[in-house]
């Protein structure tokens, strides 16, 4: 029963002192502050950071703020009650008000520096100081870290205000890029693809922030005006926001022996990421350096694992740099991602990405985000022989893992017992060529047609009969390894739990923010609904929206088709 206790289930928190209650900050007490922080989190200014794992912050409320969208499923997850988002003190929380704090609760937050990596370079040019000291979360404030049914959580604000990260912006996010992290989240856990959460989402109905945008009908590649946005926080929720990007910018300052604790500064955040996100699979009693060994091999299985998820549901991250890679091995940062329509392994969504973040080229960017990782935790094997090889050894595998998982996914997706090259390949070009329409495509597919009839509907074109004689000559040699796997019936079943019937279509979702800049919420509420359960087979009247080929007006429209990272 709902709010039944257990030895792994607490009651529902129902009030915010029992919430508050929930509160034990493993960050904030296993870890360093910036020694030049203020002592009460009113350090809003563009500054260096020279040392230490964080920043005590304080958030910058919203004036007026206006209740969104919270995710049952997660309130739930965390025995939540739902009748919370009515409370005085948790409404003012989580639209940055953390003065309604109360102990054991901290009377502020924290933000953290990270590095810049991309595909393997280190950058420092986005740094304004041009050293890498200023570069992190500069507008993400964690505002909570507890245990909620046994499990640790850390709450953070996205557009909560300046931190000295901020790189003289304004800290805030625009409701637009609010509305689509929110969904997003809940959308990926739906599918079974690890990620953060959401919780929350409140909107100011009084301050504005100025974001370079796209006119109505624009087709121009870049933002092409300036838009007045309303200012929201949404709380996106992680067991912890630990990123590569932190690994290395600790890294970083130990090679060049920035200062005298660089080095233990970096081991002391290794220990913590593996206390928060890998204890349950290393043991403690382990040497350290064996548990580092543990680690890199346990990032390496999530992290393939994740890129092939991604794959498998036609998501692109867009920006698969290092400090957008969770440690931990989940998706991180829903900022210039997308999920591919009309299929293409070179889509990429984001219009300052480039192709090496384009769809198909997610295990490369993977692959280099795992080379920061590695070579940041083997500075602290120096001289240790046998566990650097042994690490070598797993930064040396990681192509061939990667490959593995995606061999797996490829044979999940198509139904089959065993990979089979030559047929998943010649079903890719076919899909190129013909312009599919990729989740309709695959669950289509999943039905196990006999002819291709039952396929055209995701066919963005018409086919030639040369085309026909090619698709129907790949489903006949398919049906015949699908045969190999005895009941045809099961084998669809499992098919369509691995190929959704519904995809975030983003000429689907613009609609809801734009009405949601009016006051008007239900099409978000309508979306959070059918992205609940993204596998299922949907209404008459829902089918005839969401399972349906992007029409011809949203392709090459500025912020549909593409978008710049602008939030």
């Amino acid at each position: 029963m709902p709010g039944t206790a257990s030895a792994f289930e607490s009651p529902t928190t129902t009030s915010f002192a029992a919430f508050a209650e929930r509160a034990d900050y493993s960050l904030l007490d296993d870890l360093h502050a910036d020694p030049q922080a203020s002592g009460d989190g009113q350090d809003h200014q563009p500054r260096q950071v020279f040392s230490g794992h964080y920043v005590p912050v304080t958030p910058t409320p919203l004036p007026a703020p206006d209740y969104v969208a919270h995710s049952r499923t997660l309130f739930n997850d965390l025995g939540l009650s739902d009748a919370l988002v009515d409370d005085d003190q948790f409404r003012r929380l989580f639209s940055g008000d953390i003065s309604v704090a109360i102990e054991p609760m901290r009377p502020f937050g924290w933000a953290t520096g990270y590095a810049l990596s991309i595909y393997g370079s280190e950058y420092n040019q986005q740094c304004p100081f041009g050293t890498g000291n200023g570069y992190g979360d500069g507008r993400a404030i964690s505002v909570f870290e507890g245990l909620f049914n046994g499990q640790r959580w850390e709450l953070q604000l996205k557009g909560g205000g300046p931190t000295p990260y901020c790189r003289g912006a304004d800290g805030r996010a625009v409701l637009r890029s609010s509305v689509r992290e929110f969904l997003a989240q809940e959308f990926m856990h739906a599918l079974g693809v690890p990620s953060s959460r959401s919780l929350t989402l409140y909107v100011s109905r009084s301050e504005t922030v100025r974001r370079p945008w796209y006119a109505p009908n624009s087709r121009s590649l870049d933002p092409d005006i300036l838009v007045d946005n309303l200012a929201a926080i949404t709380t996106r929720v992680a067991p912890s926001f630990l990123r590569v990007g932190q690994l290395e910018l600790f890294a970083r300052r130990a090679r060049r022996a920035a200062h005298p604790a660089a080095l233990n500064e970096l081991q002391m955040i290794v220990a913590h990421l593996i206390e928060r996100n890998y204890r349950p699979e290393i043991d403690p009693s382990l040497d350290f350096s064996d548990q580092l060994v543990a680690l890199a091999g346990l990032f390496r299985g999530r992290l393939t694992a994740l890129v092939a998820d991604w794959m498998r549901v036609g998501y692109c991250q867009g920006n698969f740099n290092s400090d957008n890679c969770a440690a931990a091995g989940f998706t991180l940062d829903y900022g210039p991602f997308g999920f591919c329509e009309l299929f293409d392994p070179r889509f990429q969504p984001w219009t300052g990405g480039g192709e090496h973040f384009s769809f198909f080229n997610q295990p490369m960017a993977a692959e280099a985000n795992y080379q920061m990782f590695w070579a940041a935790i083997r500075l602290l094997l120096a001289g240790q022989t046998e566990a650097l090889a042994q690490l070598d050894q797993i930064r040396e595998g990681f192509a061939e893992a990667m490959q593995r998982e995606l061999e797996a996914m490829w044979t999940r997706k198509l139904g089959l017992i065993t990979y089979d090259a030559a047929l998943v390949n010649e079903l890719l070009e076919l899909m190129d060529l013909t312009k599919v329409d990729y989740t309709i495509f695959f669950r289509r597919l999943s039905a196990i047609p006999e002819q291709l009839s039952d396929l055209k509907a995701s066919f963005y074109l018409p086919s030639s009969e040369q085309r026909d004689a090619q698709w129907q000559s790949w489903l006949q040699r398919w049906r015949a390894r699908i045969s190999e796997a005895g009941d045809i019936h099961k084998t669809s079943a499992a098919m369509k739990r691995t190929n959704p019937k519904v995809t975030w279509r983003e000429w689907l979702i613009a609609p809801a923010y734009q009405q949601a800049e009016q006051g008007d919420y239900t099409l978000i509420q309508e979306l959070q609904q059918v992205f609940s359960h993204p596998y299922d087979e949907q209404s008459a009247e829902l089918e005839m929206t969401y399972d349906r080929l992007k029409p011809r007006e949203f392709f090459n429209a500025g912020g549909v088709s593409h978008y710049s990272c602008s939030s």
